[in-house]
């Protein structure tokens, strides 16, 4: 169990939202305000870690030819008692978020780990990758949620600051309603992306030039 591995890969090199591109109804329709970002990452960092301990600790047990329907029994479980305790103690966020807490069920992020580390890895091994692969996906989020909500409204901490309205940043008038709509969740997803690949290819381009000059 590479620890450290396990971090990068979550963070950076295998972004779930970054690399992976997974998950992406949900990172394009909720990055408004940093309250919603905060909200669905945990939730999924929460989701995804139990879901990974729990399959990683049946994967001897249950049958390969039901294995999906079986993750996705687990997954609904912890999906389920996540919506309750948000409808319970968080109800704005619950309603602000909507069907897209159910809808964790089925998303890509979850599932995929399920099967392609959780089935093949010990608890200890599957809950870090939980752990790590939801940070991963919770900063993405945040990052555009914070980019989104200060060109789109012109404020900052939308949801949990100065009694839910944000601190205003930008006069009222000069945000670019835009950046709040659908459009703007696609344009701030391409710029995050673009940013990350840049960042991963820097160091292949050194080694390709390295062994030119070799």
């Amino acid at each position: 169990m590479n620890v450290k591995k396990q971090l990068m890969d979550g963070l950076i090199h295998q972004n779930p939202v970054t690399v992976q591109l997974l998950g992406m109804c949900s990172v394009l329709a909720i990055t408004t305000t940093l309250f919603n970002g905060i909200g669905m990452g945990m939730s999924v960092l929460v989701i995804l870690t139990c879901a990974n301990i729990v399959i990683a600790l049946l994967r001897k047990i249950i049958p390969s030819k039901i294995r999906i329907a079986c993750y996705i029994v687990v997954i609904a479980g912890f999906v389920t008692v996540v919506d309750l305790i948000l409808k319970a103690f968080l109800p704005a966020l619950s309603e602000s978020l909507g069907l897209f807490i159910p809808l964790i069920v089925v998303n890509c992020i979850i599932l995929g780990r399920a099967e392609s580390f959780a089935s093949k890895n010990g608890i200890a091994a599957s809950a870090l990758d939980g752990i790590f692969q939801g940070l991963g996906y919770t900063i993405v989020l945040i990052i555009m949620c914070v980019i989104r909500e200060f060109l789109g409204n012109g404020t900052f901490g939308g949801g949990i600051l100065n009694g839910g309205e944000g601190v205003r940043i930008l006069p009222e008038g000069i945000p670019a309603l835009g950046m709040i709509l659908p459009v703007g969740g696609f344009l701030t997803l391409a710029v995050v992306i673009a940013v990350m690949q840049h960042f991963l290819s820097r160091p292949k381009k050194s080694e390709q030039k390295e062994e030119v000059a070799k």
